[in-house]
């Protein structure tokens, strides 16, 4: 069954308003009660999150919930030019709103879960591990969405290898490879200096994996 645009519209969304909900409202929340949560719940907050959305709406958006993603299934030929402006308004919308929430009823600290590089490690390394975190997302949900290596189990893998990329990147760039989930708080929160990074770096790791999948994917169709 096809889907219109609106409801992809809709769904994505939704989706993004929960991610952005959970990973930055985890974020805000742990700062409130003193740190006691730590990186751990930074981390197992979006990977709910996205458990929710991907075996929620995944059969009508594909789940991408992020612009990154988006461009990287443009290339790959799954998406159309008109569809990636309806993503891309679905995925900044429900961001924005997502921070509006989280500002409203969870709090304001931490810049609104804003994401934030490590400055201690040189800038070449933040930017390459940014772009080390979305290639591996990419690559993640390529595998297991359009190869059928973890059938059933794609909302595990992909909430899966974003936690893990938080948990064990996070201190180093942020580990955003969402560029909605980045710009809604740092807007919000007037914090728009490490901005830069979060729409930049994931566009190019996932578009060097969509470039890698192209020749794939033309080849089953």
């Amino acid at each position: 069954m096809g889907y219109s645009n609106l409801q992809i519209f809709i769904v994505e969304l939704i989706g993004t308003f929960i991610l952005v909900v959970f990973a930055t409202g985890s974020i805000v929340y742990d700062t409130q009660t003193g740190g006691t949560l730590g990186i751990a719940f930074a981390a197992v907050a979006p990977f709910i999150a996205l458990i929710i959305g991907v075996y929620s709406f995944g059969k009508i958006s594909l789940a991408h919930f992020n612009p990154a993603v988006t461009i990287g299934y443009f290339i790959t030929g799954h998406i159309s030019k008109i569809q990636v402006l309806y993503y891309f308004a679905a995925e900044i919308i429900g961001a924005l709103l997502g921070s509006l929430f989280v500002q409203s009823f969870i709090g304001t600290s931490a810049n609104l879960g804003a994401n934030a590089p490590n400055y201690d490690f040189p800038l070449f390394l933040i930017f390459s591990i940014e772009v080390l975190a979305s290639a591996l997302l990419m690559a993640v949900i390529f595998t297991v969405v359009y190869t059928k290596g973890l059938k059933g189990f794609s909302g595990i893998a992909i909430g899966g290898i974003v936690g893990l990329d938080i948990f064990f990147l996070a201190f180093i760039s942020g580990a955003s490879m969402n560029p909605a989930r980045a710009f809604a708080p740092a807007l919000l929160s007037g914090t728009l200096d490490d901005l830069w990074l979060y729409w930049t770096a994931p566009f190019v790791g996932t578009m060097i994996i969509a470039f890698l999948f192209r020749k794939k994917f033309a080849l089953q169709k």
